[in-house]
């Protein structure tokens, strides 16, 4: 039976909010190397970088009545992450329902199929990552659900997880381990800064990341060319 669930837990505030300053590359890594979104769902312009709470939807194939749905249960500071029950590609999402989920405070949606209006959409300033762009219209006849666990972009996405997305893709942070990944995630650029500096002053990756030992452990070996030339 379809169904609404309307006072889910969010994860923390102040965590969601930090997360948005690491990336999604750096949270990804910091998270070990989990919960990245599948590379087809793409940012519809470039330059938006966002971090928010989910709240998340069920569409069936052509029809995106649940985003309307959707929206009433959303706050400001939450991203709609709307995942379809099969492929489809139409363009479920355009600039009217970007218009109502930016009056509503949501900082962007993640949607598993087309998205429309564009441009629109950029100068209104909604970033919207989806799985393709398409013009071809929807309906509205088939219920589903809202705020409930959903697949989106191959990764399993609950309501209250956090979302962060940028120009690289799309990142999921479990509610309960938000805080957690933050600190791993300034641990991280804590230390690629010191091996940032450590390239700019001329090191070479190999002595930056200690790589010789392992390389030469793995059966690596130099030669010159001449030595090559003659098999030796």
């Amino acid at each position: 039976m379809p169904v609404v669930v309307t006072d889910i837990k969010r994860a923390d505030a102040e965590a969601t909010k930090a997360l948005a300053q690491y990336g999604v590359a750096t949270v990804h890594e910091a998270q070990g190397r989990t919960g990245l979104m599948h590379h087809r769902l793409r940012p519809i312009y470039k330059g938006a970088a966002i971090s928010g709470t989910v709240v998340t939807c069920t569409l069936a194939p052509g029809d995106n009545w649940m985003i309307h749905v959707a929206v009433e249960q959303c706050q400001p500071g939450d991203v709609l992450v709307a995942a379809t029950i099969s492929e489809s590609h139409s363009g479920y999402f355009g600039d009217l329902l970007g218009t109502s989920l930016k009056a509503h405070g949501v900082t962007g949606l993640i949607l598993d199929a087309g998205c429309r209006d564009i441009r629109d959409l950029e100068a209104l300033g909604f970033p919207v990552w989806s799985r393709s762009i398409s013009a071809h219209g929807t309906v509205k006849e088939v219920l589903g659900d809202v705020n409930v666990p959903v697949s989106c972009g191959d990764e399993i996405v609950r309501p209250g997880d956090v979302i962060v997305a940028d120009d690289d893709g799309v990142v999921v942070v479990p509610r309960l381990t938000a805080g957690a990944v933050v600190k791993a995630s300034q641990a991280r650029i804590e230390k690629e800064e010191q091996s940032r500096l450590r390239y700019q002053a001329g090191e070479l990756g190999l002595d930056v990341n200690d790589m010789r030992g392992r390389l030469k452990e793995k059966g690596l070996t130099y030669v010159s060319q001449a030595d090559w030339e003659r098999g030796q």
